[in-house]
Order: C-alpha cells, then sequence, then structure tokens
C-alpha cells in the first residue's frame, strides 16, 4: 500500500473502499475527496489510466465507514472508456456518477487556444495557510493537505468580505505526495467556497453536482487554484475553477452547483 494518507484514503478493491476519518468538513466528507474514492472503481472498471470527465451527482453526506462502489462500462471506444457508476452503504447511494477515461501520458500536439493564464500569487510561502478551524467550522481535512489562500483572499474570516465571490490559492499535500489526474479530483474541492466573499454568513454549502475535466497530467509541484461563481440566485450557487500546474499549464477546471450557505 501507498505511503501516502491519499491514497491509502481512496483505495478500492474489487469493489469495496472506505470513507476514512479526517477528510471531512464539520463531519461531511469533502466532495471531492468522494469523488476520488469513487473514481478508484471507475477507473479499475475503465482499464484506463486518467479521468477526463467525470460528474458526481451528491444524494446523501459522506461519513466515515465501509461504502460499495459498483461501475458499468457503457462504452470501450479506441480514446476513450465510459463508465456509469455509484457508491453505496447499506442501500442508500451517496454519489451517482459517469465518466470519460483515457489516458492523458501522450499529448495530442493539437491546436490550443486560450483566453486567460494561470492567477497570478504571492510565492507559496508568502499565502495564508487554510487550517482545520478557520471560520468556526471544523475543517478536518486541512491536516492533510496544504492550501494556501492569497492573502488578500482572508477577508470573509474578519467579516470583511471583498464582495468579488472569487478565491485563490496554492494546492499541495502536506505529506508530500505528487499531483497526479486522480488528486485533481481532490483538488478542485478544496478551497471555501468563493461566495464567503459576498454579504451572506459563511456556513456549509452543500453541493448538488460536481463535475471535474481534467485536461494534462500535472508537472511536479504545487498549482495555482482559482474559483469564481457568477450567479446566486434562488437558494443556489454556481463556482467554476481553474488548475494550472508549475509549468505554467491548464490541468483541470471544475463546475459545482451548489445550495447556498447553510448555517
Amino acid at each position: 500500500m501507498s505511503e501516502y494518507e491519499f491514497d491509502a484514503g481512496t483505495t478500492v478493491v474489487d469493489g469495496d473502499g472506505a470513507i476514512h476519518d479526517g477528510w471531512d468538513i464539520g463531519g461531511n466528507a469533502n466532495g471531492g475527496y468522494l469523488m476520488a474514492l469513487a473514481a478508484r472503481g471507475l477507473l479499475a472498471a475503465s482499464g484506463r489510466p486518467d479521468p477526463i470527465s467525470l460528474t458526481a451527482h451528491y444524494l446523501s453526506p459522506g461519513r466515515p465507514g465501509p461504502v460499495r462502489v459498483d461501475s458499468e462500462v457503457v462504452k470501450a471506444g479506441r480514446r476513450f472508456t465510459t463508465v456509469a457508476g455509484r457508491m453505496h452503504r447499506d442501500g442508500t447511494t451517496l454519489l451517482q456518477l459517469v465518466g470519460a477515461f483515457g489516458d492523458l501520458s501522450q499529448p495530442l500536439g493539437a491546436y490550443e487556444h486560450l483566453v486567460s493564464g494561470p492567477p497570478e500569487l504571492p510565492a507559496f510561502d508568502d499565502c495564508v495557510p487554510r487550517t482545520r478551524d478557520q471560520g468556526g467550522v471544523q475543517v478536518s481535512m486541512m491536516d492533510r493537505l496544504d492550501v494556501r489562500i492569497h492573502p488578500d483572499h482572508m477577508g470573509w474570516l474578519k467579516g470583511e468580505p471583498r464582495g468579488v465571490a472569487e478565491i485563490a490559492g496554492w494546492f499541495a499535500f502536506a505529506d508530500g505526495r505528487p499531483l497526479d489526474t486522480l488528486a485533481l479530483l481532490m483538488v478542485c474541492d478544496a478551497f471555501p467556497p468563493a461566495v464567503f466573499h459576498l454579504d451572506m454568513p459563511p456556513g456549509w454549502v452543500p453541493t448538488v453536482e460536481y463535475t471535474v475535466h481534467v485536461r494534462a497530467v500535472p508537472a511536479p509541484g504545487p498549482v495555482r487554484c482559482v474559483f469564481r461563481s457568477r450567479f446566486v440566485q434562488g437558494g443556489f450557487l454556481d463556482e467554476e475553477g481553474e488548475v494550472w500546474d508549475s509549468d505554467g499549464r491548464l490541468v483541470a477546471q471544475s463546475r459545482q452547483l451548489g445550495l447556498t450557505p447553510l448555517g
């Protein structure tokens, strides 16, 4: 077994896995962690090394304990294998998923057009570590992650939101685990919600649907991340994310539909 906590916490063998302690926010397992755990099972079924696009619908909170990941290959093509799956326990479905899996080790060398680049950030050591007790909620997973937030994006902790729903910073694992395409599924859900910078009280933001598009295998080192919300309406919010590696290459994008913070 791997020496790294993320690998131990996302192990799935023949569909059997477990939600481990310490990957939660206020007792509920982080949505990115749950997606990565389920993706282990789907990856095995696909026979491919990398998630390319994965969507999860969150149906029940994830609490520590054994889970089952059932997978069904929908189509095995030349470049991608599409897999549907569900994570469940005792007859209760926690996540319903569908994803495309492939191999990102050989870039296609196709035409590229990017309208923006990585977020401008202070150096890793000059950003503010996210701790397990920021904002009055126990974010236990921060014992395992090294998330550093732009110093200008910390006002929500002091009741001084910026008025712009954007948060940016760095991500690495606390134990030094290298980042790979599976880890990107968690990276995209490891930061405080961008809506905390709006004039609303921070609180639990339940995820309804979460999609990650993996664009490339990350180069070694921490990744730069930025997350933005543009529309908060009718009790729902959207959040779009970008993850850029140490070579300045876009390696993942994400989009979530969530509920506005619950006190």
